[in-house]
Formats: structure tokens, C-alpha cells, sequence
């Protein structure tokens, strides 16, 4: 159960309330923090899951404890934003709205003994996310390039729901629609 990978995961975890933190309080160069410890935490996403895969170290925890540490972290860097007043709460409903529904449809699949693995559109997804949070954290600092982080977040929005109607394609084709 505990293993490189799982670490890391819980790495991810501890760093969300340490992320929130430095994000709400202003002193100077919060912002570079917050992104340091922001992109620290989306390295280690990426790390767990390439080292579980490579090294046969794929546990029962690490699967549920790694979507949790991703959802945590994107939640918590958006909500801030957003207290911030960086990020349209609407917008981060929209977002934040199609991590929830993609794991009940993936819960809901589970239960009828289909796995939905993660698709293009989920990877673009979490590729989009990080890069816009990471431009929203430094947008004071951007300058004239402010607007690039406006137009990341747009793109987000976009790209979270092509996922989610992907999503909900490849549910209603594999769950919905099949004999039970």
C-alpha cells in the first residue's frame, strides 16, 4: 500500500491547504508561490501515475486516493481564484460541474462492471486547467499579457465541456444503451 506513487499522491493532498493558504494571503510574491506550489503539486500528478504504471506498484489506494488529490487540487486553486476575484464563479461552476459528473458517471459505469478510462479530450482537459490556473495565479505580474490568462480560462470552460459531452458519449454507449 505504501509506495512511491501513493507518497506522492499524499504529497499532492498535504500541498491543497498550503496552496490556499499562500494564495489568500497577499505578501510579497504570494503569487510566485502559489504557483511554484501549484505546479509542484501538478508534477506530482503526473510522476505518480507514469512511476505506478512503470514499476508494477498500481495499488487499490493509489487509485482512489489519485482522482480525490486531483479534484482537490483543481478545486482548490479554482475557488481561490475565485475569492480572488481572478476567475468568474460561473465559469468555475462550469468547470468544477464536470469533474463532479464525470465520476458519478464513472461510478455509475463501475457498477454495471464497465470502466470508462480516461480519454484525449480528459487529457487536454487537465493540460488546459493547469495551464490556466497557473496564468490566473501570476495574472497581476502578467502585464499587458493579463488578457492570455482570461483567454486560458475561456478555453477551459470550452474544453471541460467537449469532455464532458465525451464523457458522456462513451457512457451512454458503453452503459446506457447495453443490455443489463
Amino acid at each position: 500500500m505504501w509506495n512511491l506513487p501513493n507518497a506522492l499522491t499524499v504529497f499532492r493532498i498535504l500541498l491543497v491547504p498550503l496552496l490556499v493558504v499562500v494564495l489568500l494571503t497577499r505578501f510579497s510574491g504570494s503569487e510566485f508561490w502559489g504557483l511554484g506550489i501549484f505546479l509542484l503539486a501538478a508534477i506530482t500528478d503526473l510522476f505518480d501515475g507514469i512511476i505506478a504504471r512503470r514499476t508494477d506498484s498500481v495499488t487499490v489506494v493509489g487509485t482512489l486516493l489519485d482522482p480525490i488529490a486531483d479534484k482537490l487540487l483543481i478545486s482548490a486553486a479554482f475557488i481561490s481564484l475565485v475569492e480572488l476575484g481572478l476567475a468568474p464563479a460561473w465559469m468555475v461552476v462550469i468547470i468544477l460541474g464536470r469533474e463532479f459528473a464525470v465520476t458519478g458517471l464513472r461510478q455509475v459505469a463501475h457498477e454495471r462492471g464497465v470502466v470508462i478510462a480516461a480519454t484525449w479530450w480528459g487529457k487536454v482537459k487537465t493540460l488546459s486547467q493547469i495551464i490556466c490556473v497557473s496564468l490566473l495565479i501570476v495574472n497581476f505580474q502578467l502585464g499587458r499579457w493579463a488578457l492570455l490568462a482570461k483567454l486560458a480560462l475561456w478555453v477551459t470552460v470550452v474544453v471541460a465541456a467537449a469532455s464532458l459531452v465525451s464523457y458522456f458519449r462513451a457512457f451512454w454507449r458503453r452503459v446506457a444503451e447495453a443490455p443489463r
